[in-house]
């Protein structure tokens, strides 16, 4: 891979991540979480991701062969859950509160919807895919590392949630909240249209 190339596999892993739009997104999933506890659950995040990348990396679309699941029907999936996710927002219907319920399990989103689909999305893991795509093993070791790098990024900017939320207030990060909630629940009918369209043929 030159270094023009691994430029390009950056950018489109960088577009398609877009660890600058998740970063919100973090602030939203774990508002009044302490830095400690965001900390943690922005690196778990990260790190599923990235294995799941790595993962499909390796074996590519082989192993969605295998399992007998195409690329759009895993598209279409992601969707359906990116959906659940952008309703719960959207209504404030989060199932476990942390006031008053101490001896309640957390409400941990760092496999989910974090590290799976927000992150590890179909499109990121489309990428990987095509990036990979009978490459050398040279070529698939820089097409990691350079996912690696971009995820480096989306934790970079997980960090800065504080911040955000310290700017925003509650009534900001409400609104915010409720804002994100429409354009996730429109990102995920995006993604089940891709997936449509690809089964179709539009």
């Amino acid at each position: 891979m030159t270094w023009a190339e691994a430029i390009t596999a950056f950018t489109a892993l960088f577009v398609v991540i877009d660890p600058i739009g998740l970063a919100p997104i973090f602030v939203a999933l774990t508002a009044g979480l302490s830095a400690r506890a965001r900390r943690s659950i922005a690196l778990r995040a990260c790190l599923i991701a990235a294995s799941l990348l790595i993962i499909f990396a390796l074996a590519g679309e082989g192993l969605l062969n295998f399992l007998g699941i195409s690329m759009p029907a895993f598209r279409i999936a992601g969707g359906l859950l990116l959906f659940l996710t952008a309703l719960e927002m959207l209504f404030e219907k989060r199932t476990l509160r942390r006031e008053g319920q101490a001896d309640a399990p957390p409400d941990d989103p760092s496999v989910f919807p974090l590290a799976l689909p927000l992150i590890a999305g179909p499109g990121a893991i489309a990428t990987m895919i095509l990036l990979t795509d009978e490459a050398s093993p040279v070529g698939t070791a820089q097409a990691i590392g350079v996912m690696l790098v971009v995820i480096a990024v989306v934790f970079a900017f997980f960090q800065l949630a504080a911040p955000m939320e310290r700017l925003l207030r509650a009534t900001g990060i409400n609104v915010v909240t409720r804002l994100l909630g429409m354009l996730l629940a429109a990102l995920s009918v995006q993604f089940v249209l891709d997936g449509l369209g690809a089964i179709l043929g539009w």
